[in-house]
């Protein structure tokens, strides 16, 4: 698909974006000649590689209800000059918090504020953002994506009780929204990485490459790659589908 024209740019609202898969996100649809407009709890980092500048950031704390209703506000306000327009939302900012020396925290030892926290993050926020802004994806019938995790449909050796349970439950509120804005022509699907080659890994992945057919971790790009499939015009007719990007961990 060829870069857009300025009278076609498209716009993107990641919410994620400082390392990673929401990094490689950013790099893939400014490729393309999308507007990034991205959403992150500090100020626009200067070094940032891509070419966007502050007036494309948001500096908002997605763990404070009040905070996103206040971000919701000034994307509004960032897109009027675009016609009040957003083609795609991507759903990638996620926590989860961990135990000492980044051990695995459980049901049994995850405090109650720590639940609470990461489902206002993994879970809240996105429909927040998606029902705040369904009239900009309306416009274009857009698409929304959530990314979940691998650790929401089994237990995962690293991934903590409240992550893997708010991303299972994500899942399930991609199907629910899939159903309710699909009259609207905007498309929710969800992305499930597996184990992705990030900065991130815990000690330990490379025992689980074992298991995965393909005996490789998956790369950042792999992963941006499906987003943009599921913001364009290739996935017309996807919607409510979880697309499992993990090597074949699973099978």
């Amino acid at each position: 698909m060829p870069p857009s024209t300025n009278a076609t740019r498209r716009v993107m609202l990641l919410t994620g974006a400082s390392r990673g898969i929401g990094h490689a996100t950013v790099k893939r649809f400014s490729a393309a000649g999308w507007r990034v407009i991205t959403c992150s709890r500090h100020s626009f980092p200067e070094e940032c590689p891509w070419e966007m500048g502050p007036e494309d950031h948001i500096q908002v704390d997605l763990a404070d209800p009040e905070n996103t209703v206040e971000a919701i506000e000034e994307i509004k306000r960032r897109l009027e000059p675009e016609g009040a327009v957003l083609h795609a939302l991507v759903n990638n900012a996620g926590i989860s918090p961990k135990g000492p020396g980044g051990s695995r925290l459980g049901t049994m030892d995850t405090r109650l504020e720590d639940w609470k926290q990461v489902f206002q993050v993994n879970f809240f926020a996105p429909i927040m953002l998606a029902r705040g802004l369904v009239e900009e994806l309306a416009r274009t019938r857009g698409s929304v994506v959530n990314v979940t995790s691998i650790a929401g449909s089994r237990v995962h050796p690293f991934a903590g009780a409240a992550y893997a349970t708010s991303k299972a439950a994500l899942a399930g509120l991609t199907r629910e929204m899939a159903a309710d804005f699909g009259p609207r022509g905007i498309r929710v699907n969800a992305i499930s990485p597996g184990e992705i080659d990030t900065a991130i890994l815990s000690p330990g992945t490379e025992k689980l490459v074992e298991q995965i057919p393909l005996r490789r971790l998956g790369t950042p790009d792999e992963v941006a790659k499906a987003i943009y499939f599921l913001c364009t015009e290739a996935s017309s007719y996807v919607n409510g589908a979880e697309l499992h990007i993990n090597g074949g961990q699973h099978v």
